[in-house]
């Protein structure tokens, strides 16, 4: 009523000249104080929060906002009725989000919450109340603030000490932000557009090989540092973006905005292409500039049009299909093409001339190679493939030498110019290579493009209006004539008398053996001594010592009878894919056979002992060793293991599910470091699909198991955190947690053990839970890590952690002292 008073005094006081002027005056002076109330109003929005505060989805203010303006978090429309709890530019026009925490399970219009729980965590939960998405802080919540600061970071903070507990920066989705730290653990993965199906994972195909994976373009955008030292692959530490636009790793990668200097705000985001791009902001517009991109040639970005498809950087970006293959989806290149014909499932025996290579020029598929090899002539390459059924296409290259690559799966088509060699499908004798079988389409940069049908007579021809290339195939087909005078020559010199060095012959027989390779099952029979010595078994097999005709001793398991059911073509096909998972976690496979009912993995030889050996055995008298497993390397077991899993889950070419974590499977070297084993009895898992894969039957160890086996669910990674946390556990107590009983000697059910956890936790009192072996030499933060994961994996499954997740907080505490003293 304040500003009615003021303009009753301005009336009776104010000698005007007229009415109207007075009236005028008036609502001035109303107008100017709605302003100040609307302005004091708006200046109350909050940039710290305590415990207990909470938004809800229908309130479309934001939760935070950062005290220079810049940033907002709080829910976004990201679908019809579908929202996420973000942050994002204020000032872009757009609302551009840089960080997500529910990005890839998007919550109701209606009814859905995001807190700030009492014990100092975030979380956000749908209309239904089931949580989404948890920050996993920690607990011990007392006095926590959270914040949005002005680099749009959300942080909880302990303002006691004014140590960060947790923050989104340590949580990057698809942006990297100035200040934020970029190390070898953390990934940007690209969002896709959102589909009708909200709720399907919005993960990209393969970790260096998928068009969204970040650590594989920072090695692409540092392939002109090779020759300096650098690696092909990216092996920074450490990385980050300043606020000048430079971004720096600690191995020596720099990239700069082109309008590099202060006082603009920018972005790195990895995007639906492939490609990672920096944006500055325009102040004025609101928009972005692109100021920098890590590929210059869009087709350098691995995958970008799915298995098969071949992307062509003519005057426009586009996918096609390679000869006798056409497109999986017309409306979603991503899916790739798939082949008119069958290769690679011929009988064994089965004569090469059943099929024959036709040549695709200046086009190559990178990765996935089945063999290479250095000094080969291009028949005996394609001899090579012709003859195996895995093979379905080989590349040939002639630089001084003749460098072979026989390929198992076509991925990472790309076609140039400027490549001076080609690949050659390998395809049936009554292949018809001239039919135009081939369709192909323009790339869709964005929902709008529409599809461009165009024949297949693309290949093997120079783009248009470049009849300089002329000049250039002359000179080709020149070196061909060359290159044929070179392979009879060959040729002739082999089928001379002229003996090869024992030692170059030595050196190829190292290398054949130490290939990832289908052996005979005469060769294993051969190499085990017909399975003499048995080094164990469990419900997958047994496992053999043996010798390879190198020298090599590898262990050998003969698989069990349910799982030689299964078919040769899907068990070679998941066999390609497990030989080249290599991971320091993870015992190397070094081939496998496959004849009739003999079904045998070939793998490293470890002579140490597994981890259920060194814990359970020194305590039970058993006959394994009776030195008390030290804490140090307790911890280091847990986080090596952690790594591998996560390697499995979410690096892989599909992922990989383990099914059978259990300490008889993580065996240990001299050094204590942990690699686990019988992985490739794993289920593949394709990483468009749905809730989980369905298995025939139960699969793992009772007490390790998690409990959607037994409710018939599908399955997913998240039995494989279950079971871990059982392992994690165990490896803090020193012994089964199946063995462990209730004082009227009941054995101890899962609610029972989680209440009995989160009293250790609530209480603080690890002491009382940890191996009493040990005798308190033992890193207590450590040690409650642990306990708070393990009790974490135990939850339901929609809430725990991921195995990525699991890794963050377990290397958070590997740098602390070995043996502090316990308070």
């Amino acid at each position: 009523m304040s500003h009615i008073l003021l303009c009753l005094y301005c009336t009776t006081s104010q000698r005007a000249e007229t009415m109207a002027g007075l009236v005028i005056g008036c609502l001035a002076m109303q107008l100017s104080l709605v302003s100040l109330l609307l302005c004091s109003h708006a200046s109350t929005a909050q940039h710290t929060l305590g415990t207990g505060s909470s938004l809800a989805v229908e309130d479309r203010a934001p939760f935070l906002v950062s005290p220079d303006g810049n940033f907002s978090c709080g829910f976004i429309q990201v679908g019809d009725n579908a929202f996420s709890f973000s942050v994002w530019f204020t000032a872009a026009k757009d609302s551009t989000v840089v960080w997500t925490a529910n990005r890839d399970a998007p919550v109701n219009g209606r009814g859905s919450r995001f807190s700030f729980r009492l014990d100092g965590e975030l979380a956000l939960a749908d209309t239904n109340g089931t949580t989404v998405w948890v920050s996993r802080t920690g607990g011990g919540g007392r006095g926590l603030t959270v914040s949005l600061r002005d680099t749009g970071n959300l942080v909880i903070e302990d303002p006691s000490t004014g140590r960060a507990v947790w923050q989104s920066f340590d949580w990057p989705t698809d942006t990297l932000l100035p200040s934020q730290r970029f190390t070898k653990q953390t990934k940007l993965v690209a969002g896709y557009l959102l589909q009708p199906l909200l709720r399907q994972r919005q993960r990209a195909a393969h970790a260096l090989r998928r068009p969204g994976d970040c650590q594989h373009l920072l090695a692409v955008a540092a392939d002109e540092r090779v020759h300096e030292g650098r690696t092909n692959y990216n092996s920074s530490r450490i990385a980050i973006l300043d606020d000048a636009g430079v971004f720096r790793s600690s191995d020596r990668l720099q990239a700069q905005a082109s309008d590099m200097g202060l006082g603009v705000k920018r972005r790195l985001t990895i995007e639906q292409d492939g490609n990672l791009r920096m944006y500055s902001l325009n102040a004025s517009t609101g928009g972005w500039a692109v100021t920098w991109s890590a590929l210059k040639q869009p087709c350098q970005a691995h995958g970008l049009c799915g298995k098969n498809g071949i992307c062509e950087c003519l005057p426009s970006l586009r996918c096609s299909c390679p000869l006798g293959h056409v497109m999986n989806d017309r409306r979603d290149w991503r899916r790739g093409c798939k082949p008119t014909f069958a290769v690679g499932n011929c009988s064994r025996g089965a004569p090469s001339q059943r099929f024959k290579s036709v040549e695709v020029l200046q086009t190559d598929f990178y990765g996935y190679d089945l063999m290479y090899n250095a000094s080969m002539t291009f028949e005996v390459c394609r001899e090579q493939c012709l003859k195996d059924c895995q093979c379905i296409a080989f590349s040939y290259r002639f630089d001084g030498v003749g460098r072979c690559y026989t390929k198992g799966v076509l991925f990472n088509g790309y076609t140039s110019a400027n490549f001076s060699w080609n690949i050659y499908l390998k395809v049936p004798l009554d292949f018809d290579a001239i039919s135009p079988l081939v369709s192909a389409a323009g790339l869709t940069c964005s929902p709008n493009v529409s599809v461009e049908i165009v024949s297949a007579d693309v290949y093997g021809m120079a783009p248009r209006n470049c009849g300089k290339w002329t000049y250039f195939f002359v000179f080709a087909g020149v070196l061909g004539v060359l290159d044929l005078l070179f392979v009879v020559t060959g040729w002739w010199f082999l089928s001379s008398k002229q003996s090869i060095p024992s030692s170059l012959e030595a050196g190829y027989r190292m290398v054949v053996t130490s290939q990832f390779r289908r052996f005979t099952y005469s060769e294993l029979k051969d190499a085990t001594a017909n399975f003499k010595e048995e080094l164990g078994r469990g419900g997958s097999g047994v496992v053999y010592r043996g010798v390879l005709a190198g020298g090599k001793v590898v262990a050998v398991k003969r698989l069990a009878v349910d799982v030689t059911t299964q078919g040769d073509e899907e068990f070679w096909a998941e066999m390609t894919v497990l030989g080249r998972i290599n991971h320091m976690s993870l015992v190397r496979i070094w081939g496998f056979c496959s004849e009739r009912k003999h079904k045998l993995l070939v793998h490293e030889y470890l002579d140490d002992q597994s981890l259920d050996q060194h814990l359970f055995d020194a305590a039970d008298g058993g006959g394994g060793k009776q030195t008390t497993l030290a804490w140090s390397d307790r911890y280091k077991i847990a986080l090596g293991t952690a790594r591998g899993l996560a390697y499995l889950h979410h690096e892989c070419l599909e992922w990989v599910i383990h099914c059978d974590v259990k300490p008889e499977n993580i065996l240990l070297t001299r050094e204590f470091d942990a690699k686990i084993a019988d992985f490739g009895l794993a289920k593949l898992s394709k990483r468009d699909g749905g809730a989980g894969v369905e298995f025939t039957h139960m699969r793992g160890t009772s007490g390790y198991m998690a409990p959607e086996w037994a409710l018939n669910l599908p399955i997913n990674a998240k039995v494989d955190v279950y079971s871990f946390g059982i392992v994690l556990l165990e490896i803090v107590v020193g012994s089964r947690v199946a063995d462990q009983t209730t004082e009227a000697g009941d054995r101890l059910q899962l609610p029972q053990m989680a209440q009995a956890l989160r009293h250790v936790v609530d209480s603080g009192d690890v002491m009382s839970l940890v191996d009493a072996r040990l005798q308190g030499q033992f890193n207590p933060r450590q040690a409650m890590e642990m306990v708070r994961i393990s009790l974490a994996c135990m939850e339901e499954r929609s809430i725990r952690p991921t195995m990525d997740d699991i890794v963050k907080s377990l290397t958070g505490f590997d740098d602390e002292d070995e043996h502090p003293a316990y308070h």
